[in-house]
């Protein structure tokens, strides 16, 4: 098993460089086109879900064997949590696209993600 850690400021303009980074590792693990394109919609959501709660960075950890295993933990809790719809939506399209999605939690807020495809 290989395992490849990414750490970065959760900002917009990191997004594509972590969307890009997921698509070649989901091409290491042979997904096809549209496992691939779920796999970084779950990514993406998953740190806007961070940032949504709080963090201003996050690190996240993709573990390729049989399949690709991804772990995102907020780090740095310096930013106000968003009280929304928006992460209602987030859960939902994550446990759609995936079906078993792990989210910690600590006092109310997600502190991290783990989903596994």
């Amino acid at each position: 098993m290989d395992k490849i850690s990414i750490s970065l400021p959760l900002a917009g303009e990191y997004f594509t460089t972590v969307r890009l980074t997921t698509g070649g590792i989901c091409a290491l693990a042979e997904f096809d086109v549209d496992a691939t394109e779920d796999f970084k919609v779950c990514v993406t959501e998953s740190l806007l879900i961070l940032k949504r709660n709080g963090f201003t960075s996050a690190e996240i950890t993709f573990t390729i064997g049989e399949g690709v295993e991804c772990s995102i933990l907020g780090k740095e809790q310096n930013g106000e949590k968003e009280d929304g719809l928006e992460d209602s939506i987030s859960y939902a399209l994550l446990n759609a696209l995936l079906g078993n999605v792990d989210f910690e939690k600590s006092d109310d807020r997600v502190i991290g993600v783990r989903f596994v495809a």
